[in-house]
């Protein structure tokens, strides 16, 4: 599937390209969640109702990484054999030209006045290797520049959500999302100013550091670890205020994980459904695991799904 942009947008657009992938997964991987005996640690599981098959739910990483791209024939055959691919949003054209009317300030209004000329100088340093056009930096809201920093600058723009939803379209499956574009920015939306702000600072700050912890991140994902993977999120949370967190947890993670199992539970009433949401959705006592559990739903670990990591 390939989107076609005027080009006088065409700039824009692939930003506002980027700035979807990472609302699909990348907030996903700052926030904490339970951790202790008998916590879940698969990424991967097979969804049983009654003793009937219902569908998978795989945690996702929001990366390029050729490695989380490999998938075995044996997934394959289990992504193929549902009637439905839910993921958090569908990243469809509509949707994708829709998100610039969120990330960027009207006219009149430009972030450079917002967090003063050093810090603006600092941020354009830290997007040039982004390739963000000078005019799209100028009227970037807060939370928007916080999330393009929160992943390396891409390099193929073929990330794990993007490459499983095509996938799933390509093989026949209805590509749902869980959640609408509304509900998905309303969380960043609300988020109050100076917290944008302060986690803008750490964005700008920390940026020099974004490849090396991608990097660890990729390696505990691809060990098949959600609780290394969390351990890694929350070191970085560390750094965050304890609002930041609080905030994060209970409106990033928890009401969404709350919303998306609402529209998950519809949708598997009488269909087979592969759900495809960003791994920390999982754990917790108000996970996705678990709160599947709760309406009657067997979960059981499965092997990682990549084909070099297969027997």
């Amino acid at each position: 599937m390939r989107f076609k942009i005027p080009c006088k947008k065409d700039r824009v657009a692939k930003l506002a390209g980027l700035i979807l992938s990472l609302l699909l997964s990348a907030i996903s991987i700052s926030v904490p969640a339970d951790v202790g005996p008998g916590t879940d640690r698969a990424l991967f599981w097979s969804i049983q109702k009654n003793g009937l098959p219902a569908g998978y739910l795989l945690g996702t990483i929001h990366s390029e990484d050729p490695r989380v791209l490999d998938f075995s024939e044996d997934f394959l055959d289990k992504l193929r054999a549902n009637k439905v691919f839910a993921m958090e949003l569908v990243p469809d054209l509509h949707t994708l030209e829709r998100v610039t009317g969120y990330m960027y300030y009207p006219p009149g209004q430009d972030l450079e006045s917002l967090i003063g000329k050093e810090s603006y100088a600092a941020l354009e340093t830290a997007l040039s290797a982004y390739r963000v056009p000078a005019e799209s930096i100028s009227r970037m809201k807060p939370w928007a520049a916080v999330l393009t920093l929160s992943t390396p600058p891409p390099k193929t723009g073929f990330f794990m959500d993007l490459s499983l939803s095509l996938r799933a379209s390509g093989n026949g499956l209805e590509v749902v999302g869980l959640e609408t574009l509304e509900q998905q920015l309303s969380f960043l939306e609300n988020m109050p100013l100076a917290m944008q702000l302060s986690l803008l600072d750490q964005a700008i700050a920390e940026s020099g550091q974004v490849v090396e912890v991608h990097a660890q991140m990729v390696s505990a994902y691809l060990e098949n670890n959600l609780v290394a993977l969390q351990a890694l999120s929350d070191e970085q949370l560390k750094a965050a205020s304890e609002s930041a967190s609080d905030y994060f947890t209970q409106e990033g993670i928890h009401a969404r994980n709350h919303r998306m199992a609402e529209s998950l539970l519809h949708q598997l009433e009488n269909k087979t459904v592969f759900v495809a949401v960003g791994a920390l959705h999982l754990p917790g006592e108000e996970g996705l695991l678990n709160l599947l559990r709760q309406h009657g739903f067997e979960l059981s670990p499965l092997a990682i799904p990549f084909a070099e990591t297969q027997p």
